[in-house]
């Protein structure tokens, strides 16, 4: 984990204990000015934006942090498209070049996560499904967010317990959305 950080950051334990608030309507405008501003920074190099995550789930619960996943040519090509993104708030946090040449750039408050990949990114598709299905499915949502919450208390200070805590209902949910 200490490998993919950037900057002077803890490569797992947050600044404050993890919390897992009630769904907040406001998410969606929130990512609308987020989405603004990435397109208004990076025009043409954005072949995909989407709001993922749990924000983008209305009714579920979630860290109050808008996570965004973007779509650039060549995610290791940071100079095309991390200078203009930095000039425009955000700050290159992470450097995943075995997982899909994953980045993560953050707000200066850690609202935001912009998560950026590259095109046919299984990764990213498997976001947008499981969004879309916990849209679309009430009982996959509440369970999920039941999860959360459990993960949250389990791992108040540690963000890959609090993600392993979740992993095997996100990929139950997965296989009933059509994953194997």
């Amino acid at each position: 984990m200490a490998q993919r950080v950037v900057g002077d950051r803890s490569p797992d334990t947050p600044n404050a204990p993890i919390t897992v608030s009630a769904y907040d309507p406001s998410w969606p405008a929130r990512y609308r000015r987020e989405e603004a501003r990435i397109r208004a920074a990076l025009g043409k190099r954005v072949l995909a934006l989407e709001h993922v995550g749990s924000t983008a789930v209305p009714g579920l619960p979630a860290k109050d942090r808008i996570d965004i996943d973007l779509i650039v040519a060549d995610p290791a090509h940071e100079e095309a498209y991390v200078p203009d993104l930095a000039a425009a708030g955000y700050q290159l946090r992470a450097r995943d070049p075995h997982w899909y040449e994953h980045r993560c750039l953050w707000t200066e408050s850690h609202d935001v996560n912009l998560h950026v990949f590259g095109p046919d990114c299984d990764e990213y598709l498997r976001h947008v499904i499981f969004r879309d299905w916990l849209r679309a499915n009430p009982e996959d949502r509440d369970r999920y967010a039941a999860q959360k919450s459990v993960a949250a208390a389990q791992h108040p200070l540690s963000m890959s317990g609090y993600v392993q805590g979740k992993a095997d209902v996100i990929v139950e949910i997965l296989k009933r959305a059509g994953l194997r």
